[in-house]
């Protein structure tokens, strides 16, 4: 795809977006989901005025935070392993995926080492589809105890993401992110002061991708990912 159709491409989604906030009446963030997508696309989109992006491969992520401008804001979308946790820590901006204790655990150690706060997303399992992660509404509730937060100096939690099922049905896709907000509203009593006590804000309901992100702005996202309708279909991945 060359630059002027990716850029015609962003400007339409982000001229979607735009609208859809408007018509929310809140701030929706719009992150460019750029994993498997070569350099010359994240800058198209880069100088069409888009700096926030989306990866889910570490090394992937890595690589292009070193290479691209720095003002680019990293966002891990992936499923998070561990292990891997030290290698993308430096470069991001924020983590969506943070779905059990054992990731908290890990990446609390690793962000004391960089001496750096670290925003994330704790990620809750919405969907129908065992094959999708997070706490359930239980563990999110459990997680969200103030006392918890104590063993995580560095980390900043600014909010919830969730998938929801890959279905047509948009009926159960609504509820499910409805279902979401609702959670959001719920343990905001107790995280929205921790985050503030941490200079961050909790502020950000990550949820909605390429075919659902309009059923989730209507039910409070503040934050979408959206890759195919601005790249287009995925490529081989670019280390």
């Amino acid at each position: 795809m060359s630059a002027s159709s990716l850029q015609d491409r962003l400007s339409e989604v982000q001229a979607q977006v735009a609208e859809a906030a408007t018509q929310a009446g809140r701030r929706i963030t719009l992150v460019a989901v750029s994993k498997t997508k070569p350099d010359e696309d994240v800058m198209a989109a880069y100088d069409a005025g888009q700096r926030d992006f989306g990866e889910n491969r570490v090394q992937e992520l890595a690589g292009k935070a070193q290479r691209l401008p720095k003002d680019i804001r990293w966002h891990m979308i992936g499923h998070i392993q561990t292990n891997k946790i030290k290698d993308f820590l430096p470069f991001v901006h924020l983590v969506h995926g943070v779905d059990r204790r054992k990731v908290l655990d890990v990446m609390e150690k690793e962000a004391a080492k960089l001496s750096r706060p670290i925003d994330l997303l704790l990620q809750v399992h919405i969907a129908e589809e065992s094959t999708k992660f997070g706490f359930d509404a239980e563990e999110l509730l459990d997680v969200a105890q103030p006392e918890v937060w104590a063993a995580y100096p560095h980390l900043r939690p600014v909010g919830l993401m969730g998938m929801a099922t890959f279905t047509d049905d948009q009926d159960q896709v609504r509820r499910e992110f409805a279902s979401l907000a609702e959670l959001y509203e719920k343990v905001a009593s107790q995280l929205a002061p921790l985050a503030e006590e941490r200079g961050a804000s909790w502020d950000t309901l990550s949820m909605g991708m390429s075919g659902d992100w309009t059923l989730a702005a209507e039910e409070g996202s503040t934050m979408v990912r959206v890759g195919s309708s601005i790249f287009g279909h995925r490529q081989a991945p670019t280390p």
